[in-house]
């Protein structure tokens, strides 16, 4: 049987942020190259061979925070694409946000492959 994808939640289910506890409950999802800052956001650096690769990663990520409805701080810079991610509306880490970051890990990984 196909695993069925996971989806970002809206805002208005999330009505509050992750405890550090539930934040390390979920940490175990995503790439371990993903750091947690102050239980607050997570933050993952993906490097490139060159901007052209980069940019390309970050249009790919712009695609797939629409169809999630949830939408990261991307930094792009020549090689390098910086993600942050946290949920605005609760200032702090929710489920969607280890959903976006498992996303943009298979992203990643499939360029790889």
């Amino acid at each position: 049987m196909k695993e069925e994808k996971k989806k970002c939640v809206p805002c208005t289910i999330a009505k509050k942020a992750f405890t550090a506890d539930e934040i390390k409950q979920e940490l175990h999802k995503i790439s371990s190259d993903w750091s947690v800052f102050d239980n607050h956001h997570i933050m993952r650096t993906f490097r490139f061979k060159n901007f052209k690769t980069a940019l390309s990663f970050v249009n790919e990520i712009g695609e797939i925070a629409e169809q999630e409805g949830h939408h990261p701080d991307i930094e792009l810079s020549y090689g390098k694409v910086k993600i942050k991610l946290w949920t605005h509306k609760v200032d702090g880490l929710t489920a969607s946000d280890f959903i976006l970051a498992e996303h943009i890990d298979a992203c990643f990984t499939a360029r790889l492959a």
